[in-house]
């Protein structure tokens, strides 16, 4: 699908999947060492969150990840809660298919996700990315 000339207001949650498949990088990566350009969303899912959540508001949810085998190093991942109480993993891809249906889960506030300086600045690029990309 060609996504030229999209405005904000204009932005569905299937078009927000197909943005951020192509402005993740590895500069964008909490986890840069293990991503590949096969794999855009790797460890990409906080400040994703973060940016779908000022596309469609609602809150973050942090799923554990200390007990899942090869993605403990990871320790968490981040979805999205949106305002009718649906949940949405917008980066669900990046695990294909390794990633429990249940894991452990907790709301976390924007103010907290942003308070590290790493994912701040992550978040900041992406965000930027983004709105470039509407232009």
């Amino acid at each position: 699908m060609i996504l030229d000339n999209i405005s904000q207001s204009e932005i569905t949650k299937e078009k927000f999947t197909q943005i951020i498949s192509r402005i993740c990088r590895r500069d964008t990566s909490a986890d840069p060492e293990h991503w590949v350009e096969t794999n855009p969303l790797w460890g990409c899912c906080a400040v994703v969150s973060l940016l779908a959540q000022d596309q469609f508001g609602g809150s973050l949810v942090r799923q554990s990840l200390k007990d899942v085998p090869g993605l403990e190093y990871l320790r968490s991942h981040y979805i999205n809660k949106l305002p009718d109480e649906v949940e949405i993993d917008f980066t669900i891809e990046q695990f294909q298919g390794r990633l429990p249906a249940l894991l452990p889960v907790e709301e976390r506030t924007r103010e907290h996700v942003l308070s590290y300086p790493d994912t701040a600045k992550r978040y900041e690029l992406l965000k930027s990315r983004f709105y470039s990309f509407l232009k």
